[in-house]
């Protein structure tokens, strides 16, 4: 994309991109022992705990006052989005990982060369894969294989490769984000 592009683009002002995804999950040590072992992720630097007597969980992450922020981990994930991963006790917090079709429903999706390959992987290390891959041959997304698994937790994710492209690039020269080709 141009230079000339980006200048008239609406939005925020100075808008770069994604610099993290934040996830709450029920153990912190568990969730990095699984990204970092099964997933190859990279561990950075651990904050917490924090908690407040008075609003200010509520006023800045809309959280019940109570709340305590027991930990938080960065990690990165090859040329991805760095995740922001958080332990929380919280009066009348929900445990209940939600699926896709919830109300903030969420799936993480890691781009592989060979999805064959890394479904064997994710098996060999006893992650439950959601069936088998689905291979797109039609629309703008011919060419894409996906297929989700679960972390321990039951969090959704998702496995994706498309190494000859996707259809839709045959129609525009704009290109979605992709790992291989961070300098779009």
């Amino acid at each position: 994309m141009s230079m000339e592009a980006t200048d008239t683009m609406k939005g925020l002002p100075g808008l770069r991109g994604t610099e993290h995804i934040g996830f709450t999950v029920p153990d912190l040590d568990e969730a990095v022992r699984f990204f970092v072992e099964v997933i190859g992720c990279e561990p950075f630097y651990e904050l917490g705990p924090f908690q407040s007597d008075g609003d200010w969980m509520e006023t800045h992450l809309n959280v019940h006052p109570r709340t305590v922020m027991k930990r938080l981990k960065f990690l990165r994930c090859r040329h991805g989005s760095n995740f922001e991963i958080f332990e929380y006790s919280a009066p009348g917090s929900n445990g209940t990982q939600p699926r896709n079709s919830d109300v903030g429903g969420h799936h993480l999706a890691f781009y592989v060369d060979d999805i064959g390959e890394a479904v064997a992987y994710l098996r060999s290390h006893g992650v439950r894969v959601l069936g088998e891959p689905t291979v797109r041959i039609e629309g703008p997304s011919a060419g894409q294989s996906w297929v989700y698994f679960l972390s321990p937790w039951g969090m959704q994710l998702e496995l994706v490769s498309f190494p000859k492209g996707k259809a839709y690039e045959r129609e525009t020269d704009r290109r979605l984000w992709h790992p291989a080709s961070p300098h779009l």
